[in-house]
């Protein structure tokens, strides 16, 4: 299946802002399912179990280096590929009952109703993103909606870059701004020259992402309003 893109309103790149929304932990409020996932993945090496405080105080991408942390060293290939095949599979079966994070389908709505766009940029393999982001009724209020293609555990700074490259005409990086719930949203902002705005509500505790030097808020209203106030 090919990258979902929807109709990109004319003009020329950079006419208003844009909205990069991250998916998993930001629009998705699936933080449960991922700590369940992941202590599915530890159980098979024998670790304990993990709370969502210390997932959220330690988590990093990429994803080995965040094992590392807990393991006190990188788990070895084999050991990656069979934690990585439990979490996708244990995840794929609790995401069904996840929800969309609170005020999500309105803020998107409210975006788009006001003339401006928006896009989905996740590291949720593609194939599966789009149909399940189409099962959410979310679907119409992206531009373009992109997930991973490639291995799984990588950065979001390249994926950023192709993202934005596919939208060039009509969005330009110094108008648009990331909403994401980790560090490395900010960190592929900042590879493409775009603004970012970090939600407390995901992978990250509010400690850990005030590192990034970005703005930091509590709800997805406070994201938009903060994104608008970044491109004013």
């Amino acid at each position: 299946m090919g990258n979902y893109q929807g109709m990109i309103p004319e003009g020329a790149a950079g006419d208003g802002p844009h909205l990069v929304w991250d998916w998993n932990g930001t629009l998705l409020d699936d933080v449960a399912a991922v700590i369940s996932a992941t202590n599915a993945a530890f159980a098979e090496l024998g670790l304990a179990p993990i709370t969502l405080e210390l997932y959220r105080e330690l988590y990093c991408v990429p994803i080995p280096k965040f094992y590392e942390r807990l393991l006190g060293r990188l788990p070895t290939d084999e050991e990656w590929e069979v934690m990585d095949v439990i979490f996708h599979d244990h995840y794929s079966r609790h995401r069904v009952g996840c929800g969309l994070t609170e005020g999500a389908a309105r803020v998107l709505g409210e975006w788009r109703g006001a003339g401006h766009s928006q896009s989905l940029l996740s590291m949720y393999v593609h194939d599966q993103l789009i149909p399940v982001v189409r099962g959410y009724g979310i679907e119409r209020e992206f531009v373009r909606v992109q997930g991973r293609t490639g291995p799984s555990g990588g950065s979001k700074a390249l994926h950023m870059e192709e993202h934005l490259k596919a939208l060039a005409r009509t969005v330009s990086p110094e108008r648009t701004v990331v909403i994401g719930d980790a560090v490395d949203d900010a960190v592929a902002a900042a590879h493409v020259g775009a603004r970012a705005v970090l939600f407390t509500g995901g992978s990250h505790s509010r400690a850990s992402l005030e590192k990034a030097g970005v703005p930091v808020v509590d709800t997805l209203r406070e994201a938009v309003e903060e994104a608008a106030r970044l491109v004013a």
